[in-house]
């Protein structure tokens, strides 16, 4: 089974504690920060396709051929390169859209007004450092009790200090002590200290899919990770 234990990281103070109000503005910016930083790997990722590849050499070649211009076949990269970007940037500027409307715009209502789930932040240096969200999943599997986790994210200047870890640790807490049985997530494959902080925590991977055509068309797929907690193991078959 796996195990966890609860320990101060001696690489900077912190401190974890339930979500404020007062956190709102800051919790929302992190957030939001956190969402962006993932286009400029989106983008990288998206350039090594080989149908990207393709279309990059492809059109200015056809059309220097057509036309004799090499100032429209480098114009037709540059154009190509700029939609590319944008369509980086598409799925991660509508997450941030979507869930600024909805759970993240009343924190307090949608995680904290009910047993079962909780929002925390850590704070570092006097200041929101980190934020992760834990509800309770609906249509779990039959006999077990799945809590989800939403929003980790760590600001960049607090990177290395070990507060993604430690925000996961107290998600895994508090699902042990309300008696959950799996907690689980989702992350996509260009997050990859994401990927590698869920797996050395002892989250095993239990599936992959694309969350829409677009997605699917760049390659930018959907890991879900699972978490059998130590006391549901112990009890099982």
């Amino acid at each position: 089974p796996h195990r966890f234990v609860s320990q101060t990281l001696p690489m900077a103070p912190h401190h974890i504690r339930k979500y404020q109000e007062t956190d709102h503005k800051r919790v929302l910016d992190l957030y939001s920060q956190g969402m962006v930083e993932h286009i400029p790997a989106t983008f990288r990722r998206i350039l090594k396709l080989p149908q990207t590849i393709l279309v990059l050499f492809g059109v200015p070649v056809a059309l220097l051929l057509v036309s004799g211009s090499w100032l429209l076949a480098l114009g037709s990269n540059f154009t190509l390169l700029v939609f590319l970007w944008l369509l980086a940037r598409h799925p991660w500027k509508k997450y941030v859209v979507m869930y600024l409307q909805t759970d993240l715009a009343d924190i307090t209502k949608s995680y904290l007004r009910a047993h079962g789930s909780c929002f925390w932040v850590a704070k570092s240096g006097g200041q929101v450092a980190g934020i992760v969200g834990a509800l309770p999943v609906e249509d779990a599997p039959p006999g077990r009790k799945q809590l989800q986790v939403f929003h980790l994210s760590v600001a960049l200047e607090h990177r290395g200090e070990g507060l993604g870890k430690a925000l996961v640790m107290t998600v895994l807490q508090f699902a042990r002590a309300q008696g959950y049985s799996e907690v689980v997530l989702d992350t996509s494959i260009v997050q990859p200290a994401a990927l590698t902080l869920y797996q050395r925590m002892g989250f095993q991977k239990t599936g992959e899919y694309f969350v829409d055509k677009i997605s699917r068309l760049l390659g930018i797929s959907t890991i879900q990770f699972k978490y059998c907690l130590p006391s549901a193991q112990e009890g099982g078959p």
